[in-house]
């Protein structure tokens, strides 16, 4: 089933160098067990967590940010569903069989990896443990939505690069997840998502977080 939300998406970057790939990414909420959001929102609850990843310095595309778990399509699966479930299973060792699909939303291009990625939205019906297996992501959290939702965490990721400026909806994480800004494609997807659903509070739309070209991982400066 295809959710009607709009995607608000603005390329972070030029064309890439290959053919278009078919890729899905995994959207998973789920409800932690012992950790809480420290503070944070009010209009979901505290137990609330979404599957985040940070990617290996070593990718070609989009090394060191942060990232659903996800990836390309391969011969052998049945559609989106299934790929965003096997690269997530992949990539955090999570049980797929504990996983119950929602649905999916448009799929959306992204240039600097031509990759048409479907984002796949899930509910983590019986969660299994996770880890990272270090050679696409070296960092496995699950998130709470409340600490993504403050006002104090949203900002505006700016990116020059090429003589051109990206700006686009971005997070700070907290420090207990490394102090990383969530940008590019996950980081709009994520703000399309919450504005959606209704879930998003006023923030302030004028604070920058900069970033480095020259970087692969990013942390607010402040």
């Amino acid at each position: 089933m295809r959710r009607g939300i709009g995607i608000e998406f603005s390329p972070q970057g030029g064309p890439g160098d290959r053919g278009l790939r078919h890729s899905a990414v995994l959207i998973l909420f789920g409800s932690l067990d012992d950790v809480p959001a420290t503070g944070g929102a009010s209009r979901v609850p505290a137990e609330l967590d979404v599957l985040l990843t940070r990617r290996a310095d070593t990718m070609r595309h989009h090394p060191g940010q942060i990232a659903f778990p996800g990836g390309g399509a391969e011969a052998g699966d049945a559609g989106p569903e299934a790929t965003a479930l096997r690269e997530a299973q992949e990539e955090t060792g999570l049980d797929p069989s504990g996983v119950e699909v929602i649905g999916s939303l448009e799929p959306l291009h992204i240039p600097v990896s031509n990759n048409l990625v479907t984002p796949v939205i899930g509910w983590w019906r019986l969660p299994s443990a996770v880890e990272a297996d270090r050679s696409e992501s070296v960092e496995v959290m699950r998130v709470p939505v409340a600490e993504l939702l403050d006002p104090a965490a949203r900002g505006v990721s700016v990116l020059r690069r090429d003589g051109r400026t990206y700006r686009g909806a971005a997070f700070e994480l907290g420090p207990h997840f490394g102090g990383h800004i969530v940008w590019g494609f996950t980081g709009m997807l994520l703000a399309s998502l919450f504005d959606g659903i209704g879930w998003a509070e006023p923030w302030d739309r004028n604070r920058l977080f900069p970033l480095s070209s020259d970087t692969s991982t990013h942390r607010a400066d402040t």
